[in-house]
């Protein structure tokens, strides 16, 4: 590793034996991981893998070239290489290799990641950006997969012309990937869902009655190549239940039809979700376009006492649409949910939402869409 690292020791829940399975299983992979895992770093960074977690032993078995790179070379040469491939990537790689690919992209991206994170070579904000960064690749290059062979089928009216990259193929498409929450505030940590919504402009396919049928299939396409369980793994689990009126609406949402919901029927907690909200893949200039639209229903000027009421139960309203049951209605002490329990990660989101709703409006500079940030701007400003 090129820069000082931090020193790594046992930690309570070490399993020795896991250790030694470890680096005995790298070793075996070749000349060169048997020459690091005898050295005095690689033997620590092995064996503390192998005792405190299973998963990124594994990974650093599966993907020793990406561990050994990152030793010569450094976590930012080491993440700049995973996700060099994605950035090359021909939109017209059949989908069996895109699939192995994204996931091979991921498990290189979260070893290096987490060895950068455990040994202190990043910071929190260096590990959850590349982690977003790498989930906005993957969901970007999935996408300009999908919206070629739409344009091969005569689906949409521009194709990107004679390019190939993601960007141009998805410039004109018509299709907007807004990432929210963890995602949009380039927060993701290595278990994070990425909640997505799918939005689409009829205009942008030769027959408008078709769209809501073309864009769904790219959004069930897209949800497939992200989620679904192979022998190389998953990409990112996905979730959009985030659009407009989930349970009535169809997986991709007409910009008209959205824009239409929020300004006669959008909600409180729904204001909260859009604060994080931005433009991930596709149609970057209409995913602007649509949220400067609905600028005026996320931050309102004026609120009246029912609104600031209903805000102070959008964590009820978000736990209740995300599935939660009750975690965040009891303290425990051992086994306590540092998510969902009280005075959890949520709790602290929900807390800087609420206030961004109340003071936001009035002041763009307590809009800040990642949660340290907005919480340090209502602190400057005297909110908290």
């Amino acid at each position: 590793m090129t820069a000082t690292p931090t020193a790594i020791t046992p930690q309570p829940g070490f399993d020795k034996a896991a250790a030694a399975l470890a680096l005995a299983h790298f070793s075996d992979k070749g000349e060169a991981e048997r020459s690091f895992a005898a050295s005095a770093e690689g033997a620590t960074i092995l064996e503390a893998l192998g005792g405190h977690s299973p998963y990124l032993a594994d990974l650093a078995v599966r993907e020793s070239a990406t561990l050994l790179f990152m030793a010569e070379r450094g976590a930012d040469d080491a993440f700049a290489r995973t996700i060099d491939p994605l950035l090359r990537l021909d939109p017209a790689t059949p989908r069996p290799a895109l699939a192995t690919l994204l996931r091979k992209a991921k498990r290189q991206g979260a070893l290096v990641a987490a060895l950068a994170d455990i040994r202190g070579l990043w910071g929190l904000d260096r590990v959850t950006g590349a982690l977003s960064e790498l989930a906005e690749l993957s969901i970007d290059t999935a996408c300009a997969h999908l919206l070629r062979d739409a344009a091969a089928r005569g689906d949409l009216r521009h194709t990107g012309g004679a390019k190939t990259d993601a960007k141009s193929i998805g410039r004109q498409s018509g299709l907007v990937i807004l990432g929210m929450g963890k995602l949009g505030a380039r927060e993701l940590n290595y278990s994070s869902d990425v909640d997505l919504m799918v939005l689409y402009d009829p205009a942008a396919v030769p027959d408008p009655d078709r769209a809501q049928g073309i864009f769904v299939r790219i959004a069930r396409d897209l949800v497939r190549l992200m989620e679904e369980r192979t022998a190389e793994g998953y990409v990112f689990r996905t979730d959009l239940r985030l659009r407009p009126d989930p349970a009535a609406t169809p997986l991709a949402v007409s910009i008209p039809a959205a824009i239409a919901y929020y300004e006669s029927m959008g909600q409180n907690w729904e204001r909260a979700a859009m604060i994080k909200a931005r433009p991930v893949a596709a149609d970057r200039a209409a995913g602007d376009a649509f949220l400067r639209e609905i600028r005026p229903f996320v931050w309102r000027r004026y609120l009246d006492f029912a609104a600031v009421a209903d805000i102070h139960s959008i964590k009820r309203q978000i736990h209740a649409h995300k599935g939660a049951k009750g975690a965040h209605d009891t303290v425990q002490l051992a086994g306590h949910d540092v998510k969902l329990g009280r005075g959890g990660i949520r709790e602290i989101e929900f807390t800087a939402q609420v206030l961004q709703l109340i003071w936001g409006g009035r002041d763009p500079a307590l809009r800040d869409p990642t949660t340290l940030g907005a919480l340090s701007a209502l602190a400057g400003a005297g909110k908290i």
